[in-house]
């Protein structure tokens, strides 16, 4: 019997707990350690999951022990986290944005691909079974030539969200704002399924918060390569909170889920979703902050097969970094008033 592959956690905030909850349900993981600068919440989720606590990631990453370390820690610290447990031989499973810039994102992936380690970015509702359902479909020709995609998240965020760390709403450390943090989930579902993004232009603008350098209001019309054109609407001004929203239209029908549920599938061919259909729950978007596990929990069990079985894992490195270069390419249209040209559709060829 093959023993369980050891977990590290750095970062116990919002998501680490949900890392931590998925790891303890999965037959063949074992969390051994947690840490967090606060040492209050390292010991806290320690102590609920019987494991020890750090506050020094260097000291918890020396662990000969560890196997795979989750890095849930500010956006802008994924990249060099991720690399010190690379460069320790561990694998790496990094929260989304895979980094706040291609340049640290492509770091990440070189280090993990030169020590030879494999590197997970979380992208937890391509594993949601209507996604699941609907990549397939949309691989078959079920819908037909694909001609639009949209990626609509329309939420809201109370001011204290923005005041409760001083890492929130800044450029340097959260990467920018609605699109980026909130929005990206959908972003990355629309381009997983409609394919590569050629070129965009976009807006953002910040309308309803205050004391907050980024954008709160985002929209951007986008290109397909394969000729398709499509919607990026992201926003954390949506007051009281409303829907994430991904719409996928093609010549032999359209799908349209809302908060990760099916809630119209109509083909040509009359062929319908295995599951049932339902319009969503109506205070999704003002409750998001309830992240629901189970994506998570695929996910990571994916990881743990591509590390037993020594292939990639469903979402790498490379897959991490397309939505994030849609999203700076929204911000540079933005700044710029231009077009945005993407990178010929493709990312570079740096396999984890």
């Amino acid at each position: 019997m093959e023993r369980p592959l050891r977990f590290g956690i750095v970062g116990c905030g919002v998501i680490g707990p949900t890392h931590a909850h998925c790891i303890q349900e999965l037959p063949g993981a074992e969390l051994t350690a947690v840490c967090d600068i606060v040492p209050e919440r390292a010991g806290r989720l320690a102590q609920q999951y019987g494991c020890e606590a750090y506050t020094d990631t260097a000291s918890m990453l020396q662990r000969p022990d560890l196997d795979i370390v989750c890095v849930c820690t500010p956006s802008g610290l994924h990249a060099e986290m991720g690399i010190a447990a690379a460069r320790l031989g561990k694998h790496v499973i990094v929260e989304k944005p895979i980094d706040v810039s291609l340049a640290k994102a492509d770091a990440l992936i070189t280090a993990c691909r030169e020590v030879g380690v494999k590197l997970c970015t979380i992208s937890q509702h391509r594993f949601d079974p209507a996604v699941v359902e609907l990549k397939s479909a949309i691989d078959s020709g079920k819908l037909g030539r694909l001609v639009f995609a949209g990626a609509y998240t329309q939420w809201y965020r109370a001011q204290a969200y923005y005041d409760s760390g001083d890492w929130r709403g800044t450029w340097e450390i959260e990467g920018g704002g609605a699109l980026i943090n909130q929005s990206i989930h959908y972003i990355d579902l629309m381009q997983y399924l409609a394919g590569p993004v050629e070129s965009l232009q976009g807006y953002t603008a910040c309308l309803a918060h205050k004391k907050i350098a980024v954008e709160d209001t985002a929209v951007a019309a986008v290109r397909f390569r394969s000729g398709a054109l499509g919607v990026i609407e992201g926003m954390t001004s949506a007051y009281p909170g409303f829907c994430a929203r991904l719409e996928i239209f093609g010549t032999q029908g359209g799908v349209v889920i809302e908060d990760d549920r099916v809630k119209e599938w109509r083909l040509r061919d009359g062929e319908g979703y295995s599951g049932s259909l339902e319009a969503g729950s109506s205070i999704a978007g003002s409750s998001s902050l309830d992240i629901w596990h189970h994506g998570h929990r695929s996910q990571i069990a994916d990881m743990l097969e591509a590390v037993r079985s020594d292939r990639l894992p469903l979402v790498d490195g490379n897959e991490g970094r397309k939505p994030l270069e849609i999203v700076l390419a929204v911000y540079a249209a933005a700044r710029s008033g231009q077009i945005q040209k993407l990178s010929a559709g493709d990312t570079p060829a740096l396999p984890v």
